[in-house]
């Protein structure tokens, strides 16, 4: 049975201050991957792009690019985009990685949702154990306060 008293020697305040350090660098989080920007260009630099978290930000054609046949142009023009967006996530999952490490980083839900529901149903059974056994603990409790 564990100590009533310090709720299982859960340090509340420390918890506590984890997650305010936590919600901190997720609004860090934020406000710097809305800087980042993904950029591409295709092998002969006819389309450059970039790109944010907003979409298409720039799109630059190269004279030249106009001598294409339009459907050609088009579709040089759809996998540059898609380059550049590419390059956005990769820049953002440095940025995640970097601020959060590895193993913390909040995208991971993204990359993997099986392993985050694994790691949320974990969570939920160590939940339902320690409430079992803080009820267990106040039903004591109550027995040994009855007359």
């Amino acid at each position: 049975m564990t100590d009533f008293g310090d709720f299982a020697g859960l340090d509340i305040d420390a918890l506590l201050n984890g997650a305010q350090g936590q919600l901190a660098k997720v609004e860090e989080l934020q406000r710097r991957v809305a800087e980042l920007v993904g950029l591409a260009t295709d092998k002969d630099g006819l389309v450059t792009v970039e790109y944010t978290t907003e979409g298409l930000r720039e799109l630059e054609l190269n004279p030249r690019a106009m001598r294409l046949p339009s459907a050609d142009l088009a579709a040089l023009i759809k996998t540059v985009i898609h380059e550049a967006g590419r390059d956005l996530e990769r820049r953002t999952n440095e940025l995640t990685e970097e601020m959060f490490g590895a193993e913390n980083d909040p995208l991971n839900v993204l990359r993997d949702p099986e392993a985050a529901l694994a790691q949320i149903k974990q969570a939920e059974a160590v939940y339902n154990r320690t409430f079992e056994e803080v009820m267990s603990d106040l039903d004591a409790i109550r027995r040994r306060l009855e007359p």
